[in-house]
């Protein structure tokens, strides 16, 4: 089927599981012409489809994010919650504010997470040299922040949002991110998240 067929087929399911459906087949397109479509399902009260859109979205790559950041719907909060898990599994540096503060500030916990582990997959070489050591300073105060999350989860997610940020910063930087880990250790109670920390530190130099 044509992705104008597939279009169609989302815009005019005959039920909910066959709406997943056509929203899976669409997304497997990977064609930027479904960008719009995939985008309004995730206003859709429909999870699975929603799922469905938002890995369509993220294969896509790049080219979701102008979409994304000019149709970011902030009375629509599970939309909005879609869209950052997106952000966050792209990487785009064009979506680092956004993901900064729902990393901190976001009433979800699942969304928290989501955006503290995106911020390691930050592609850093699309930052000009003249911004990046800045802005990976506030990727790092972010996730310090995280790290002191109620919700065991954010912090898990701070722990691998920290590494892979480890992976693309001076060593200089690399050795506070590793004190503050294995200062970490020492007050964190659950045991998962040790294990983490300690998987993070032995990546570090």
């Amino acid at each position: 089927m044509t992705v104008d067929v597939l279009i169609r087929a989302v815009n005019n399911p005959t039920s909910a599981q066959d709406l997943v459906k056509n929203v899976a087949q669409l997304a497997a397109t990977k064609d930027e012409q479904a960008i719009p479509t995939l985008v309004e399902v995730l206003k859709f009260n429909n999870p699975g489809a929603a799922v469905a859109a938002v890995n369509g979205l993220i294969n896509i790559g790049e080219a979701v994010v102008p979409y994304l950041l000019e149709n970011v719907d902030g009375y629509n909060y599970g939309a909005r919650a879609w869209m950052l898990r997106i952000f966050a599994g792209i990487g785009d540096p064009r979506a680092l504010d956004l993901l900064i503060e729902a990393a901190n500030k976001d009433f979800a916990f699942s969304v928290r997470r989501s955006a503290a582990k995106g911020l390691g997959n930050i592609q850093w070489h699309k930052v000009p040299d003249s911004e990046r050591e800045v802005q990976q300073q506030k990727v790092c105060d972010c996730l310090f922040l995280a790290l002191e999350d109620g919700e065991w989860v954010v912090r898990y997610g701070a722990i691998a949002g920290l590494e892979g940020l480890s992976q693309a910063i001076p060593e200089a930087r690399k050795i506070v991110i590793k004190n503050k880990l294995t200062e970490f250790l020492t007050t964190e109670p659950e045991a998962a998240i040790r294990a983490r920390i300690q998987k993070a530190i032995l990546s570090l130099p």
